[in-house]
Formats: C-alpha cells, structure tokens, sequence
C-alpha cells in the first residue's frame, strides 16, 4: 500500500504524521515539479484523491497554474530561493480562493496553502459596502447614486439584479438594472420596464413595495403555470428567458415608508449565500436611507428657495429705466444664503439700487439678510436720504437691535432733475460699504470700474464710522451692474481676474437686450453651479426723448411718485 509521507534521514515517522495531521494543506514538489507529498488538509481541499496526484507533474495536475498568480509565485520562490506568498483565485473545479506560501527547500519547494473563500466573500462584501457608501455619501443627488447601485451588486452578489423606485404620487419607476453577462443586460432591462407596466397583484415587486418584507421566491415558483403569478405578458416572457433559480425582492425602505425595491437574480449554477441577501439587505437599507435624505433635503431646498425668493421681489419700473435681476444660489449651500438685491423708488422719484452681501451660506444668513433688506427698505422709503446717510442709518439701525451679522453693501442712486431730463443725463449717487464697486456700461460700450475694491468699511463692524458718498453724471443709454463676489470669484483665481473677466464680457455684450446681458454674463462668468451665490441688479437708463421702449415693460412705480417727466 502506497504511503502518504516519506521518511529519511531527515525526516521521522514522527515528523511525517505532524505534517499529515496539520489543518492547513500542505504539497511537496520535487525539483523536476513532480509532487511527492500530500496530507489530508490537502487532499480535502483539492477534491482529488492524493493517489492521483502523488507521482504527477504539478502543472499537469493543475494546469490552471501554468499561468497564474501561483505559477508565477512559485517560479519566483525557486529563482529567488526565498518564500513566496500569494492570494488568488483557481478556476474550475476548485472555484475557491487560496492562500498560499511558496517555501523553497534544497529537494524542491514546499506549498502550504488555506481555503480563504469565506473569508475573502467577507472582506469583498465589507468592500461593497464601503463602496455603496461612497457613492450615497458622495452626492448630493441621490435617485442618481442608487441608480448605479445594481452594477455594483453584479456579480459579487447576484446573477442580475435592477432597482425600482417608488415616486410621491405612488407610481413606480425603473431607476436600472444590469446582468453579470452584458449582453443579457437588455433582456434585464426590458424585464424592468415590463414588470411596471403589466403585474399581477402577486408579483414580487408588489408585494415587497406594499409589505415592506423581503419576498423570495424559487423552484416551481418560477417555472411552468406557476409563473404566471409572478408575471404576466412581456415581463412572464422575459423571466422566462432570464431562467432564474432564485428571485429576491428587498424593499428599500426611508425611515417610515417604502421606498422602492431591489431584485436579485440567482442563476441555477449559482447558489444563494444568505451572507450575500444579508448584505443585499443592508445596501437597501442604506439606499433607502440616503434617498429619504434626500428627499428631506429636497424639501428643505425647496423650502429656503422659495423664502428666498419671496424676499427678493421682483423690480420696479421707473421712468424710461429697465431693471434687470439675477438670483443663483450657490451649489453646495441649502440653496439659500446672504446675498441680495434690491431695487426701489424713494418719495421723490428717485430710483435706489442695492446689491449686500451678508457673511454666512446659510439658513441663518438668509434670516440676517432679511432683516437688513427689510430695515433698509423701510428705512429708505420715509425720505429721499442718500445711499451714504442711508447705510449709516442701516448701520445704527443694526446695533441698536442687536444684530450680530456683518454685510458688505453697495447702494446707487439715480436722481434727475429738470436740467439734466433736458441735457439727457441722469446723476448716479452712490456708496459702497466694502462691497465690490459698480460698474458702468457707456454707451459707446466701454466700460468704466467706480473707485477701488473696499470702499468704505462693512456693516456690523463700527456704526460711528463716517460713510461716504460719489456722483458720477450718466448719459441716457447707459448700463449699471451691481453684483456680488460670486459672480467674479473662484476658487482657482483672485478677485482681479475675476473682474477683468467681467469687464470684458460687459463690452463685448454691451450692445445686447440687457436681459440677455445679464443671462449671458451669469453664463460666461459662472458656467454651471456657482461655489459661492451670486446676486446681480442691472439698469439700463434708456434715452427720454422717444417712447419708453418696449423691453423695458410698462412703468410701474408706486401711486405717490409722479408722472415720468419725459412724457410731461
């Protein structure tokens, strides 16, 4: 009777039934690649009876290796005369992983080696789950991110799987799905589609959205008449070709309702792992909980944006002038935050322009610029004061209610008198509060930059500071910007780049409507979603001798200004 083990010289009968008792496999190759030795760890592991392996050239036993992660290890190992350690994976027949440590001896190599299957679906299923949470984490549109959440399932976890969402009006949407084999993924697709538009009441789908409970189902469940209660029409037909063994349907369920389902695919030469449903259940759980965040967001923004645009009303249209607004809210921000606009006529007619700016990107901020837009509104519209007096008066005004905000504020003021209507100018009488500084289309379409950057200091810091004021005489044509650093700033440059930027745009588009100049500038200048909010007010003073021009719209000012001059 042949034996397992060898003794010699150097190694005991002792020493052989050690090796042979040891958990871990263990083969002993030759320096010609012949196996000498096979003990019964690795006799169990490899599924081959040692007789048929003992006296066999390794690569013809295991051919697979002959090009392999283990080959190669095992060839470095006798090169290099030092232990080699690797992990990979042997096709057909193992279908497992091994772990294996290629010792080099003077009769050959030694190969001790572990099944690490388990424990490498262990490490692959933390893996996925790290994974599925970076992509939920990682964005702020979530239906998008668990869209992708089937390609990552396929095929660590399942044959196929798709993801169907549930919307507020209760209507299901396929959000996709994909199979192991790309080009089965259409026949996936089409069962998708299908399944929403045509179910029994028994269908999976309907029963895991309606019970919010794990619906498995296979054998005679999903062949023959019985299919037919699983699905009817297209989506039966498609099932049918798919063939699986095994179909699971996991709710997705947001903290207290359903929110859509996942379904697993198993094909008959795959078996369930319930480790794998168990971790298929967790990345439901946690698709269902980054969708429900989202949805709370998304009310939210909606919330803060609609409050936002509440308090910047639309503009006035005083005489022979057109004003234009711009609002984008910052991308990163709850779509709400400190910037403003705004655009009044005091009690002598005279047209008041405001562009702040108050520090935070915030819910709280957009309260603190309510609060200033409003005092100054009501501060500005008892009295015709300036924009310098008017910004002190906000000033002391903050102090005293104990506003604890800081906001930088530009204000321009367009006054005319019956001398300038006749030589066709408008007076522009102006203050800045460490905001960036106006700037004046001509209409020739140069461009002129009001002063320096800062200009006075900002709201919030010293209400006894000294505020000061200019005036700067316009011809009739002219174009006025006022706007907020996120228009001009970005990460990746200085404020002097971001205005050179501007008033180049600002000729080059001077002669346009100036609705379409202030869309083309947020365009040009931000691209698509800006880091900071940006806020822009434009007036375009159009000439007084010929009609007020229809882009300019009817005039609307309140009841106690009178008439528009040019037209007495």
């Amino acid at each position: 009777m042949a034996r397992w083990w060898r003794t010699d010289d150097e190694s005991t009968d002792t020493d052989a039934q050690t090796l042979e008792t040891m958990p871990i496999g263990l083969v002993e190759l030759d320096t010609e690649w012949t196996i000498r030795f096979v003990n019964r760890a690795a006799e169990s592991m490899l599924a081959v009876p040692r007789e048929g392996l003992v006296g066999r050239s390794y690569w013809e036993a295991f051919p697979a290796n002959v090009d392999s992660e283990f080959g190669r290890a095992y060839h470095r190992a006798v090169s290099t005369r030092q232990p080699q350690t690797v992990e990979a994976f042997y096709p057909e027949p193992l279908n497992q992983w091994h772990e294996v440590q290629a010792v080099p001896t003077a009769q050959g190599l030694w190969l001790y080696f572990s099944e690490i299957t388990a424990r490498r679906a262990a490490v692959e299923r933390l893996a996925l789950l790290a994974q599925v949470s970076d992509e939920l984490v990682g964005t702020l549109d979530a239906p998008a991110a668990v869209g992708r959440i089937p390609r990552l399932l396929v095929p660590a976890l399942a044959s196929w799987a798709t993801l169907t969402l549930l919307g507020e009006d209760g209507s299901l949407t396929d959000a996709g799905g994909v199979h192991a084999d790309p080009a089965r993924t259409p026949l996936v697709r089409r069962y998708a589609t299908a399944v929403l538009e045509s179910s029994p009441a028994t269908a999976p789908l309907l029963r895991a959205v309606t019970t919010s409970t794990p619906v498995t189902l296979s054998g005679t469940q999903l062949t023959g008449p019985a299919l037919g209660t699983v699905a009817t029409g297209d989506a039966r037909e498609m099932l049918r070709l798919l063939g699986p063994d095994t179909l699971t349907v996991l709710p997705v369920r947001g903290p207290d309702h359903v929110l859509g389902a996942l379904t697993l695919g198993h094909d008959r030469h795959r078996t369930v792992d319930p480790a794998d449903l168990a971790t298929a259940a967790e990345v439901a759980d946690r698709a269902g909980l980054a969708l429900d965040n989202a949805r709370l967001y998304e009310q939210q923004r909606r919330l803060a944006e609609e409050l936002q645009r509440s308090m910047l009303t639309a503009p006035p249209e005083p005489d022979h002038a057109e004003i234009v607004v711009r609002y984008l809210p910052a991308a990163q921000a709850a779509r709400v935050g400190g910037d403003w606009y705004d655009a009044f006529v005091q009690p002598d007619g005279a047209t008041t322009l405001v562009i702040g700016d108050v520090v935070g990107h915030d819910t709280a901020a957009a309260a603190s610029m309510g609060q200033l837009r409003s005092m100054l509104r009501g501060i500005a519209v008892t009295g015709d004061a300036g924009p310098a007096q008017l910004l002190a008066q906000l000033d002391a005004a903050m102090t005293q209610l104990q506003l604890h905000t800081y906001a930088t504020v530009a204000l321009a003021r367009f006054e005319q008198s019956t001398d300038d209507l006749d030589r066709g100018i408008t007076r522009m009488r102006w203050a800045n509060a460490g905001h960036p500084p106006p700037l004046v289309v001509h209409p020739d379409g140069t461009v002129a930059e009001l002063a320096t950057w800062r200009g006075d200091l900002m709201l919030g810091v010293d209400p006894t500071v000294q505020r000061s004021e200019s005036v700067i005489s316009l011809d009739r044509g002219t174009t006025v910007l006022l706007y907020t650093d996120g228009l001009i700033e970005r990460r990746d440059s200085v404020l002097d780049d971001g205005m050179a930027l501007l008033r180049a745009a600002a000729a080059r588009l001077a002669d346009r409507p100036l609705q379409e100049l202030c869309d083309r500038l947020v365009e040009e200048l931000v691209h698509t979603t800006p880091d900071d909010d940006v806020a822009l007010v434009a007036i375009r003073l159009h000439r007084q001798d010929r009609r007020r021009p229809a882009e300019a719209g009817p005039r609307a000012v309140p009841p106690t200004v009178g008439p528009d001059p040019a037209d007495g």
